[in-house]
């Protein structure tokens, strides 16, 4: 058991992994007492795949009855530079740190099958890999293993690299033992709590996802409910705040991971370019990343309510030419913006032009008199 473990953590380390723990294949009851109460009370919005295999999540054992035991993996894509420079700047976008550079799906997976194989080959057993893709709580698993611990924002803390970890999981027939579970280090610190631009924690250790900017620029499908809309600020793309302020960040150097690197694109992009990416440039600027998931149509919409908030009226032609957009979450999401940026009589000249022709029940209600315009003075800053 002791040789496996630490060839597997030699293996890991060769990998350009960060951080290596081992636990059993299973998970003590609060972690699926903590999932069921998120589910209850309608915190997951949109996440119907979070309730439809809540057993599988709860006990990794339901995914697969033969595992035995966990290699947690811990991948850094600690930034270099401040997270949050870009927040203040109005006519630029402010993307997550962890979409600035390769989709982490594909470089993470790919090194633990390398592991994977090597595993087998030397000791036997059977192995499956998951990267965030599959009904397994990486995160209690990663406490379980010593790896860090769910802090009060619920994402993972490490005393070594800080809020800024990818995690991967082998599960394995063979039984590797376990480490001491990591314990919590959070104290009586609560800035990442504090700090969220939507109040998207209800307590410590507890967030509903429906306020949280990465669940409604990433996840969230449908139009951004409107009384949040002036808070997410420049933020078109997942949301750092919670995660840049925690203190254990200190510690953390700047990733070694050449692919997280941020790529020039995509460190404050200019809104302006950005919604004028139609659907195969779109494809284009975000190949290879994440980004790229949710499709032009979503990311579209972000950008306009960025561009809502930034009380820059030299952007308001661009979110007029989007009011023509065949899509009727974009042509929404610009009569928002427009509705932010311009004075009562040329939003009124709008409507007149646009509301009667608009055919989509939704897109229609964003023109009614009573989402009339604020003057451009008065939109919130980010």
């Amino acid at each position: 058991m002791r040789q496996a473990r630490e060839a597997i953590r030699d293996l890991a380390l060769a990998q350009g992994f960060d951080a290596v723990g081992f636990a059993p294949a299973h998970l003590d009851e609060a972690a699926g007492q903590g999932l069921r109460e998120f589910l209850a009370a309608g915190h997951h919005g949109d996440m119907g795949w979070l309730g439809a295999r809540a057993d599988e999540r709860a006990h990794p054992k339901s995914l697969w009855p033969a595992a035995r035991s966990a290699a947690v993996l811990g991948l850094s894509y600690a930034p270099a530079a401040d997270p949050l420079a870009t927040v203040g700047e109005a006519d630029r976008a402010t993307i997550s740190v962890y979409a600035q550079g390769a989709d982490y799906h594909d470089v993470i997976k790919q090194r633990l099958k390398h592991i994977a194989r090597a595993i087998v080959d030397e000791f036997g057993g059977e192995v499956k890999v998951f990267v965030d893709t599959a009904p397994l709580m990486e995160k209690p698993l990663a406490q379980a293993a010593g790896v860090g611990w769910q802090g009060k924002h619920t994402n993972l803390v490490s005393r070594e690299h800080g809020s800024w970890l990818f995690l991967g999981v082998i599960l394995s027939t063979l039984d590797l033992g376990d480490a001491a579970a990591e314990q919590d280090h959070c104290g009586t610190c609560r800035r990442c709590l504090d700090v969220c631009p939507t109040g998207a924690f209800p307590a410590p250790y507890q967030l509903d996802a429906r306020r949280c900017i990465s669940y409604l620029t990433i996840e969230h499908k449908g139009p951004i409910p409107r009384e949040l809309r002036p808070l997410m600020g420049n933020r078109i793309y997942g949301c750092d705040d919670c995660l840049a302020v925690c203190p254990w960040n200190k510690f953390a150097s700047a990733a070694r991971e050449t692919a997280f690197h941020p790529r020039h694109e995509l460190t404050a992009p200019m809104l302006a370019d950005l919604a004028r990416l139609d659907d195969p440039a779109f494809r284009a600027r975000f190949r290879g990343s994440p980004i790229k998931r949710i499709g032009r149509d979503r990311f579209i919409r972000n950008v306009l309510i960025a561009i809502g908030n930034s009380a820059d009226c030299a952007l308001a032609p661009v979110a007029e030419a989007l009011l023509a957009d065949p899509t009727p979450l974009v042509r929404g999401a610009a009569v928002w913006a427009l509705s932010r940026l311009l004075d009562r009589e040329a939003f009124e000249t709008l409507r007149a032009r646009h509301a009667p022709a608009e055919a989509d029940a939704t897109t229609a209600a964003e023109w009614r008199p009573a989402v009339s315009p604020s003057p451009a003075h008065q939109a919130s800053p980010a």
